[in-house]
């Protein structure tokens, strides 16, 4: 199975498979490279609709290039084990960024989460998220505000009154259940169409099911979130306990 950076050639090829409608599992098999490899290489390069070869090719030396001054600057510093952590960590928040983007999260939201979840506080400000991302403000404000406006980020003050974004271990709790009130919205919504369209009318029978389903799913969601809490929140107090 090759191994290393994605060559032009294939990146080519992956354009031609997802143009042809072909699945990143089917383009991988092609390509005998994982799964995660071609996804990862879409969702950072413009997504299924997107994407183009040749501007990843470039995407992608820019992004090699930007990182060599930190690299050699971190083998100064320490020994070459320092080096390879710090070469793994950022290579897992490229993996993380992925799968939030594949779940539906834009690209630049998908980032702050990914940066906040593997910082060690779990909490930056705008200024440290624009350093450690290498983008402008304008666009860390924007990501932070749909981050806020979901429930994924908290914002909060520090002492020297600067804005500061939060990610604790609640968030996935408030993001199931902010799923949940986006389904059940969805059901609602759906219901009421049958009301209008009727119950004797295909469409209006067929909106019926959708609520039917979708009021089942956010309820079974919501109580299986409240179920989650509720036990990791007792082991943990248990283990904090035995500390």
């Amino acid at each position: 199975m090759p191994g290393g950076r994605l060559t032009q050639q294939e990146r080519h090829q992956i354009a031609q498979g997802l143009g042809d409608g072909l699945a990143y599992a089917e383009i991988a098999r092609r390509l005998e490279r994982p799964t995660s490899t071609i996804t990862r290489e879409v969702m950072r390069n413009g997504g299924p609709t997107g994407y183009r070869a040749d501007l990843a090719q470039r995407a992608t030396g820019h992004r090699a290039h930007r990182r060599k001054a930190p690299g050699a600057a971190a083998g100064q510093a320490g020994p070459a084990g320092d080096t390879q952590r710090a070469e793994a960590v950022r290579a897992y928040e490229e993996t993380l960024t992925t799968v939030f983007m594949a779940s539906g999260t834009p690209r630049m939201m998908a980032r702050v989460m990914a940066c906040l979840v593997i910082s060690e506080s779990g909490s930056l400000t705008a200024a440290e998220l624009v350093q450690r991302l290498q983008v402008s403000p304008a666009s860390i404000s924007k990501a932070v505000t749909f981050l806020v406006g979901q429930d994924l980020v908290r914002r909060d003050r520090d002492e020297r009154r600067r804005d500061r974004y939060s990610i604790d271990d609640d968030v996935w709790y408030q993001s199931m259940m902010a799923s949940a009130r986006s389904t059940a919205e969805i059901a609602t919504t759906a219901r009421q169409g049958t009301g209008i369209l009727g119950t004797d009318s295909r469409a209006g029978v067929r909106l019926e099911n959708i609520a039917r389903f979708l009021d089942y799913v956010s309820e079974s969601l919501v109580r299986a979130s409240d179920q989650a809490r509720d036990i990791l929140s007792a082991r943990r107090e248990a283990e904090d306990g035995q500390a």
